[in-house]
């Protein structure tokens, strides 16, 4: 009667596990000085992903009769079977679900009112008339707002600019910014945020979600100033950044890049030329290879109870 329950709680237990440790590990080789931004980022993108894609059960689906190896872990199987059995299961299950409701109607009501601004944006008749400008496909709208430079939309992304900054920024510094926030739009950063957004939704509960999604806008943020810095431009993003974080201009940049200037500037700094990728590829191999152990890890712990049944 309780096999059900108590086997998905075994296999939620162990692969949250293993999520979690890799998790550590993406936090251990990202902290790595060598390497791109851009690659580290992706590994926090697969990393985020890993909380909520259960590929050691597609495994389990597919080989179920060849694992006969596998081997329960105690250490979490017997905590699965005395939660899911036991008199709190309940209260549990309620404190989870309200805690993910209120995450999602959070989530809900800002999503809403980004699309209100979106809409009152594209309605307002006080827009510049350069706001139908559009560069690499991306259009880009100056408004009145006091916000600084940022991506909206996430099917359809476009880029809003402040309107005055073509008076504060020069023509170079204009184009390094634009650079940035056009790798973020084709990129479809937005739509990769709402993917974490929805994960810690579900898994609340768990600092190391919260954890990755720092890591996530950090290297987001930089791995665009790469893009910028590629193309000989990364001086003059430092100025923008510096004029744009001037109270005196009036302008606010993003929570994300704001919070993150130092490092981006550190990096602008430290990386006037384009890196080698001998250490992105160490990168994405040490991370790969830890990923697949995890993922047979998992396998290992959990086809178990499959095969038992």
């Amino acid at each position: 009667m309780h096999f059900i329950p108590t086997r998905a709680m075994y296999y939620f237990g162990v692969h949250l596990l293993y999520a979690s440790i890799m998790c550590l590990l993406a936090w251990i080789l990202t902290s790595i000085p060598r390497g791109r931004g851009t690659t580290k980022y992706w590994i926090w993108v697969a990393t985020t992903l890993n909380f909520i894609t259960p590929l050691g059960a597609v495994v389990d689906r597919l080989w179920r009769t060849q694992l006969g190896w596998a081997t329960p872990l105690p250490m979490i199987g017997q905590p699965a079977l005395t939660i899911a059995q036991g008199p709190n299961s309940g209260l549990l299950f309620a404190i989870w679900s309200l805690g993910a409701c209120l995450m999602f109607v959070r989530l809900f009501l800002r999503l809403r009112a980004d699309r209100r601004e979106t809409r009152q944006l594209s309605d307002d008749h006080t827009l510049s008339a350069k706001a139908t400008l559009v560069t690499q496909g991306i259009p880009i709208r100056f408004t009145e707002g006091k916000g600084g430079p940022a991506v909206d939309g996430v099917l359809h992304p476009q880029i809003s600019l402040p309107s005055g900054i073509d008076r504060i920024l020069s023509e170079d510094e204009l184009t390094a910014v634009l650079m940035h926030e056009v790798t973020h739009a084709k990129r479809r950063d937005n739509l990769l945020r709402l993917v974490y957004e929805v994960v810690l939704c579900i898994l609340w509960f768990h600092p190391l979600v919260w954890i990755a999604g720092s890591r996530l806008a950090l290297y987001r943020e930089l791995s665009c100033d790469e893009t910028v810095i590629q193309s000989a431009r990364g001086m003059h993003l430092i100025s923008a950044l510096r004029k744009l974080a001037a109270p005196e201009h009036g302008f606010l940049l993003q929570a994300s890049a704001s919070s993150f200037l130092t490092h981006r500037l550190a990096l602008l700094k430290a990386r006037p030329e384009r890196p080698t990728g001998v250490a992105d590829v160490l990168l994405a191999f040490g991370f790969g290879t830890l990923l697949v152990v995890g993922i047979l890890q998992t396998v290992a712990h959990t086809a178990c109870c499959f095969i038992s049944k």
